[in-house]
């Protein structure tokens, strides 16, 4: 078997999408863990582009950016499906899979303050409503009985998204609000493969919060 490696950083939800994927296939991998202040040459040789984790290295060939990489471990290892077989249904999956991804309003809720972060929570709330009407559905996960490649994909919402919410003070994802989304996400959490494979939430936080505070600085005078 040709040699398996992820170039990663602990606190992103992007590397651990790669790491759940890898483990429900059972795949082999080492995991090599970067300094995101202090690249490594290997990543820049990586991935010279944008620069970013998470990179997979597979038999000394590199795949850049997270769903890309989802999409190849599917393809190259192809038992413990993560997609769906029929054409149409996996079609499916792949637009909820991209939905959301890369939206400015979830760095906006967390950079941003006053009437900035009003307007980017009213804008996440729509598009986490649509999220678990249409996407989610009446179903226990995205995949149905057992968690797919979507699910993968929004597995940041119940650690990453609700230590933000913590960071910032402002609380979206209620049982109130978002009932399925939040049952959904009690479910994805109590995946073995998930809760085995995720940052400590202290850690976490005190991450954020440095985050948070450099780029909401006090206001002087």
């Amino acid at each position: 078997m040709e040699e398996v490696k992820l170039h990663g950083f602990w606190p992103s939800p992007f590397s651990h999408r790669v790491i759940w994927a890898l483990k429900l296939k059972g795949v082999e991998y080492e995991y090599v863990e970067e300094d995101i202040a202090n690249k490594s040459e290997l990543l820049l040789k990586y991935n010279p582009i944008h620069k970013k984790i998470p990179v997979l290295v597979h038999g000394g060939k590199p795949i850049a950016e997270s769903l890309v990489i989802l999409e190849y471990i599917e393809e190259i290892w192809p038992h413990n499906p993560l997609l769906p077989t029929d054409a149409y249904h996996k079609a499916i999956a792949r637009f909820w899979i991209q939905f959301g991804q890369g939206n400015d309003y979830f760095r906006s809720f967390f950079q941003e303050s006053g009437e900035e972060q009003e307007k980017a929570a009213k804008e996440i709330l729509e598009m986490l409503k649509i999220l678990e009407e249409q996407g989610l559905g009446d179903k226990k996960f995205f995949g149905g009985d057992a968690i797919n490649l979507v699910d993968i994909a929004h597995g940041w919402l119940p650690l990453w998204f609700e230590t933000i919410e913590e960071a910032v003070g402002v609380k979206l994802m209620e049982p109130t609000t978002l009932p399925r989304l939040h049952a959904w996400m009690h479910n994805f959490m109590q995946v073995d493969v998930i809760k085995q494979n995720l940052p400590d939430r202290q850690k976490l936080f005190a991450h954020m919060k440095n985050l948070r505070d450099k780029f909401v600085a006090p206001t002087i005078g």
